[in-house]
């Protein structure tokens, strides 16, 4: 027995569901909303504890979607998904709107990139929704995040940023046992950055909060390894969810579920967080 096995709770993989047609790593693939509840079942079925169902693309460079045109590509896979599947919804919107139709349509979870920054309306819908919410640190937009991103101590910055997010939610009425923080991999960071902040992912746990890495598949893998494609990322992507399961976080936005659940799986059998495996 180790101490991992009293105080780590078995990690949850929340599988990518990108119904854009700009996603870094797979927008495009999913034309459709019968398409993309097929690829929805199917991450289930692979071990995908929670889906993620968003349609607007935050990579690097990203342009703003229209409330309408996010509403229009979401809401038939979220009310497709809903009852047919044991796993957790979740919509990744920045928008409170979205939000407020996902949850109506089956949705659990509101997963926002902006931490509930983006509309003046969002905390107080967070609130009123009741629901969990994913608070993820992001310097500056989606347009311009990845032009010079800088800091003078990325990882005291970040939790101070979502340590002020918490507070702000918990004095409006929301839960903190609903909140869940995310460093934000890749969103106005650099490698370095990038690799600091899941090196000292134990140090979120001040937060009290559970915490969500999100790493798969993104650019600092390539940076590290010879410009390898998105699609070309497993190893790297399998890599950081080790690390990040290692120092602690419990929750893994990935787009590979089969294989990060076996190296979970055998992970925590390794640290004895699996009894009699």
């Amino acid at each position: 027995m180790t101490p991992n096995q009293h105080h780590q709770p078995a990690p949850e993989i929340m599988g990518i569901v990108n119904v854009t047609p700009d996603s870094f790593s797979d927008g495009g693939r999913l034309d459709g909303p019968a398409a993309a509840i097929r690829h929805a079942l199917q991450l289930a079925e692979d071990g995908a504890d929670i889906l993620d169902i968003g349609g607007e693309s935050t990579r690097p460079g990203a342009a703003p979607v229209s409330m309408e045109e996010e509403l229009r590509r979401v809401m038939p896979v979220i009310e497709g998904l809903a009852g047919n599947t044991k796993a957790t919804l979740s919509i990744d919107t920045r928008k409170p709107e979205v939000a407020r139709a996902a949850l109506a349509g089956g949705a659990s979870i509101w997963n926002d990139v902006s931490a509930l920054t983006y509309d003046d309306a969002s905390v107080a819908t967070a609130a009123d929704l009741d629901c969990s919410v994913v608070l993820m640190h992001a310097q500056g937009d989606p347009r311009t995040m990845q032009q010079d991103p800088s800091y003078t101590d990325v990882v005291h910055e970040v939790i101070g940023f979502l340590a002020a997010r918490i507070e702000l939610c918990v004095a409006v009425g929301i839960n903190r046992a609903r909140l869940i923080v995310d460093p934000g991999i890749g969103f106005g960071k650099s490698t370095v950055h990038n690799l600091a902040l899941i090196a000292n992912l134990e140090k979120f746990q001040r937060l009290g909060c559970p915490v969500l890495l999100g790493a798969s598949r993104k650019r600092f893998i390539s940076v590290l390894d010879r410009q390898t494609p998105a699609d070309q990322r497993l190893g790297g992507s399998l890599a950081a969810v080790l690390a990040g399961y290692a120092h602690g976080a419990a929750v893994f936005r990935v787009h590979d579920v089969t294989q990060t659940r076996q190296a979970l799986t055998i992970a925590q059998a390794i640290t004895g967080a699996i009894e009699n495996p």
